[in-house]
């Protein structure tokens, strides 16, 4: 009996034990977001647990409603599908798949496993169904965002890279020719500005969808979004009208019509640059790097224009890189230099002062010119240092020779656009002045008709303080701007200097006599002071003389020189 009641006591802890273990599968299958369908092989039997309904319709009891629930689910992956519901075929234990339903944005990752006997006799089959819609929909967007431009769901750079670099790898082995054009919308900046940003947005994808609609259809032509207004096109073999030109002129013609915005209608044009695999590079970012220089080269040309590429004009982009980026520590490292130019008085021979010119020692003793580094300055904005190392070089020099030599001494400086419009600009000077303690009177800046006409009003507030303490004012180049006399009248202008293209016109009796002489002549009557820049014959002097140009420089008086030349020129002049 005692036995008996052990055996009885320890069945139902035993049970009990089940019991437990049971309700905690039941409610880890009831709480479960996932489905599970079982399968015995002994009763040839399934069942259906977990949230079955929020996969399928058809509830699963025997293998004939298996052909219901595949109707469930999207014909691409049915094949995969029913190799997994019977993987026990294959003596397999375990596999998955992910599938899609049919007519649905369910995505489902489903996974199978077999349990075997001993003998390898399959007991019992469970397949897992789980819901993976969310994380398929984030990896779609992850991936999306990988390849194509967000704005105008063209490829984005990286995207188009990738695939250009393919195709040169296969162009070389094919002996193929693959054409990049880079695109960019001319003065967006201004129509960004002006409409505003969400219709700068708008129109950036307009033109990028209508190059998209121009692109689609061959899959030896793609077009990618780069940046902002910066778009990319590339053709593998082109020819005939799957040519960039042809592309090109479809472009054209297309922006003769506006581009209609929420808001308003546009009209646009576009520069383009253009270089071809493997005549201008042989890797895929050279492709788009000299592409990209030959748009600039366009924008430079006048705007709505396609350049195509050209070696001089890649090496000169280049040399004018490599000039910038040394540029940029010119003034750190103490590689600049001034030189003076002395202007005299015509007729008597009377030292006025000199214009201090800028000059670049490099690699040593090597001298470049300020035509050459200048421009690309005052393009990176690199020439605001420069002008104030200029400035501050220029004065300090000024406060000694005044002090030792004359009181009259003329220091002419060259002041850059970029510089002039700055705010500090006046400040910096006066501050200079008070520093070196100057006497203003001996300050000439020489400022360019350009200059003044961007904004007559600004400049003459800045020269009117500026005079207001002594500093007197030149118009440089005159007669190669806009050549007017009539905007002087407001401005307290001093001294007017007449271009050397004029004075080299006096020796060939070039029509160019006739307005140097006309320039003089009137300018003497408005009472301000001329020179005359590049005199280098007798005969240019003889003349400029005989016209009543008051000063005259250039090299048949003397070449520009250094300030220790200028200091024993002044004291032999005593």
């Amino acid at each position: 009996m005692e036995e008996n009641r052990y055996q009885i006591d320890l069945l139902n802890a035993i049970n009990e034990k089940l019991d437990i273990e049971c309700n905690m599968y039941r409610a880890v299958i009831d709480t479960s977001t996932c489905a599970f369908l079982y399968y015995s092989f002994a009763e040839d039997s399934f069942k259906t647990l977990g949230d079955w309904n929020h996969y399928f319709r058809t509830a699963v009891q025997s293998k004939k409603d298996l052909s219901l629930l595949y109707q469930e689910i999207d014909e691409s992956f049915l094949p995969s599908i029913k190799e997994l519901f019977f993987i026990d075929q294959t003596d397999a234990s375990s596999s998955e798949q992910t599938f899609k339903k049919r007519d649905s944005d369910l995505w489902i990752h489903c996974s199978a496993n077999v349990t075997y006997d001993g003998n390898h006799r399959p007991l019992e089959k469970v397949i897992r169904f789980e819901d993976i819609s969310k994380q398929k929909k984030q990896n779609d967007e992850m991936a999306y965002m990988a390849y194509y431009d967000y704005m105008t769901n063209m490829y984005n750079r990286n995207h188009f890279v990738q695939t250009l670099m393919e195709w040169v790898t296969r162009a070389e082995a094919e002996s193929a020719i693959v054409s990049v054009a880079f695109i960019d919308i001319d003065d967006f900046k201004k129509i960004n500005d002006g409409m505003g940003i969400l219709e700068g947005d708008e129109l950036i994808q307009a033109f990028g969808g209508f190059l998209s609609d121009l692109c689609a259809g061959d899959d030896n032509i793609i077009c990618g979004h780069f940046d902002s207004d910066l778009f990319c096109i590339a053709i593998y073999n082109p020819s005939g009208k799957r040519s960039i030109s042809a592309l090109y002129d479809e472009i054209t013609e297309r922006n003769k019509r506006p581009y209609k915005l929420s808001r308003e209608e546009v009209t646009i044009s576009v520069s383009a640059g253009v270089a071809e695999y493997p005549e201008a590079a042989k890797s895929a970012l050279e492709l788009i790097g000299f592409a990209q220089i030959m748009m600039y080269q366009a924008k430079d040309s006048g705007k709505s224009e396609i350049r195509y590429f050209d070696t001089p004009v890649i090496n000169q982009f280049v040399r004018s890189t490599n000039i910038e980026h040394r540029l940029k520590m010119a003034v750190a490292n103490n590689e600049l230099i001034l030189h003076y130019q002395p202007q005299y008085e015509a007729g008597t021979g009377r030292l006025r002062g000199v214009e201090a010119l800028v000059r670049w020692r490099y690699e040593g003793d090597k001298l470049m010119y300020p035509g050459e580094f200048i421009p690309i300055a005052e393009r990176s904005n690199l020439i605001v240092d420069i002008g104030d190392w200029v400035m501050d070089k220029a004065l300090s020099m000024l406060a000694i020779w005044q002090k030792e030599y004359d009181e009259d001494f003329n220091m002419s400086i060259n002041i850059s656009p970029v510089q002039f419009k700055r705010e500090d600009f006046v400040r910096k000077i006066l501050r200079l002045i008070e520093v070196y303690d100057i006497n203003p009177a001996g300050i000439e800046l020489e400022l360019t008709e350009t200059v003044l006409a961007d904004d007559l009003e600004e400049a003459a507030r800045k020269m009117e303080a500026l005079c207001r303490h002594g500093i007197r004012f030149a118009i440089d180049d005159f007669g190669t701007g806009y050549s007017s006399l009539s905007y002087l009248s407001g401005l307290p202008v001093h001294t007017i200097k007449v271009d050397k293209t004029f004075v080299d016109s006096i020796s060939s009796n070039e029509p160019g006599t006739i307005i140097i002489e006309s320039i003089v002549r009137m300018v003497n009557k408005l009472g301000y002071k001329t020179v005359a820049e590049g005199v280098e014959k007798q005969e240019q002097y003889d003349y400029l003389n005989d016209i009543g140009c008051g000063y005259v420089q250039g090299f048949l008086l003397d070449r520009p020189m250094t300030d220790e030349k200028i200091d024993a020129l002044l004291k032999k002049r005593m």
